[in-house]
């Protein structure tokens, strides 16, 4: 199923825990201070200087801690420190027999969100469109359309229901969806309350977005995505596809959703997201992907703002120090998404002021247990990077 936001596995600290990295993690400068000039081979995080093969050496220890202890079939990972890479490599297997490799593709999920909520922000850059527009002025036949606005869409405060819970995914879990039919199964059940009231995270607000975005640019999502970021970041190992599609090589999900572990690789995705939106990445171009989202480099200072703004931190569970912003999660200075569906589970995170970026894809094994495998790398990484700063996730 895909969560957005979700319970989380034990606490990062642990798995930094007999790492031997306490020489990483000592006491931590003021974290508002330069970062200092390194020199070569050396990267800058708060506690200094540290040479860059010891840093990416107890990013493996994390690691093969974690493959080890959730007896995870794979993972993926790439890090980042002041723009440079500090490591991107892969542990474990896509299939028997098959190692698992760096340039492996995986459906990146909600991470699309962020592109979504980049397009919008793009739009009303250009001025064909205003955050507070009313969903009335494309939908006006949807429950309460006069008053939820493209920014209740943006960031689940609309109240629409979600349809997955009710969704017969797994009955035949090949058929391709339409936004239809998706939005039709959530507007038939009860809003979870009025426009504006709650967080009431909900798929159909991003396919209702979509459709939005669609009839705004008179183009299809997947050409102004391709046009507006892809091509921009070069990321030529993101694409768009509305079938089941992934180009190889390809990293094989698992998942025992339906009582068996079993290959859901090609699981038919498209109940996750809009149309156009249902897509599939590599590890360097998922990192390439948050840190510019989270820079701002795609969008003006102002919708920056807008997309980092605590407008949900009152309802929970969110709060000041960890929220949902226009489709990613600000915590403590970071900007995060954790994309989870269909065995699939991905987290990327970047501080900006640090240009400290990660990015993590996992698959599970027939024996580990139900947790964020990916979300707890990725923090546990990112507490490694910036013990000063760690980032958390709502209701945590």
């Amino acid at each position: 199923m895909t969560r957005l936001i979700g319970p989380l596995a034990p606490a990062p600290g642990r798995l930094l825990a007999g790492l031997g990295l306490a020489a990483l993690l000592v006491a931590s400068p003021d974290p508002s201070a330069a970062a200092p000039a390194c020199g070569r081979d050396r990267v800058a995080i708060a506690t200094g200087c540290v040479a860059r093969a010891d840093l990416a050496g107890g990013i493996r220890r994390l690691v093969s801690e974690a493959m080890a202890g959730d007896r995870l079939k794979s993972a993926i990972v790439a890090v980042s420190v002041d723009g440079q890479p500090v490591l991107t490599e892969a542990w474990g297997e896509s299939l028997a027999g098959v190692p698992a490799t760096p340039d492996m593709r995986f459906r990146n999920g909600a991470i699309a969100i962020a592109y979504l909520t980049t397009l919008l922000l793009q739009l009303s850059d250009d001025g064909r469109l205003s955050l507070d527009d009313p969903l009335a002025t494309w939908f006006p036949d949807y429950p309460k359309a006069d008053r939820i606005t493209l920014r209740m869409l943006a960031d689940s405060t609309a109240g629409y229901a979600d349809y997955v819970q009710d969704l017969p995914i797994h009955a035949d879990v090949f058929r391709q969806w339409n936004p239809e039919e998706l939005v039709a199964h959530a507007l038939a059940k009860p809003m979870r309350c009025e426009p504006g009231a709650c967080f009431a995270y909900s798929h159909a607000n991003y396919v209702i977005l979509g459709e939005v975005l669609q009839r705004v640019a008179g183009i299809p999502v997947d050409a102004q995505i391709r046009r507006r970021i892809l091509e921009p970041l070069a990321l030529n190992a993101t694409r768009s596809d509305a079938t089941a599609a992934i180009p190889p090589p390809v990293l094989h999900a698992f998942t025992d959703e339906r009582g068996v572990y079993e290959d859901s690789t090609y699981w038919n995705p498209s109940w996750t997201l809009a149309r156009g939106a249902v897509m599939t990445t590599d590890i360097r171009d998922a990192l390439a992907s948050i840190a510019a989202i989270g820079d701002g480099r795609l969008v003006s200072p102002a919708s920056h703002a807008r997309m980092l703004a605590p407008t949900t931190a009152g309802f929970p569970p969110m709060s000041r120090d960890a929220y949902y912003g226009l489709g990613v999660v600000v915590t403590n200075g970071w900007v995060m998404q954790t994309p989870s569906f269909g065995g699939y589970a991905a987290a990327v995170a970047t501080l900006p002021g640090r240009r400290i970026g990660i990015a993590v894809s996992v698959t599970r094994g027939p024996e580990s247990p139900d947790a964020r495998h990916a979300d707890r790398i990725a923090l546990a990484t990112a507490t490694l990077l910036a013990p000063d700063q760690p980032p958390r996730l709502p209701g945590r």
